[in-house]
């Protein structure tokens, strides 16, 4: 269940929420005038998020390229490495 809390009590007790995040790994939503504005997490949560929000790019990326036919057969591949170990 998600951890919400008022935009005044992010400024009242920020090092609450804080040690919350770090301790829980999860975001804190924080609402304003009822509404939800803003999610908080600790720098370990956003930098493992990113992350793995870079290699789901990659892997779509991959997806697209086999779609698109933009792929090499094995023997392409092994000759290429080849060139590239031989500094070519």
């Amino acid at each position: 269940m998600p951890t919400i809390v008022k935009s005044a009590e992010l400024r009242n007790n920020y090092g609450k929420i804080s040690d919350f995040c770090h301790k829980h790994r999860e975001p804190v939503f924080i609402t304003k005038n009822g509404a939800g504005d803003l999610a908080v997490m600790s720098i370990e949560k956003y930098e493992e998020l990113a992350g793995a929000n870079e290699l789901y790019q990659f892997i779509q990326e991959g997806i697209d390229d086999i779609e698109q036919g933009r792929t090499f057969t094995e023997e392409e591949v092994m000759e290429n490495a080849e060139r590239v170990l031989r500094g070519e």
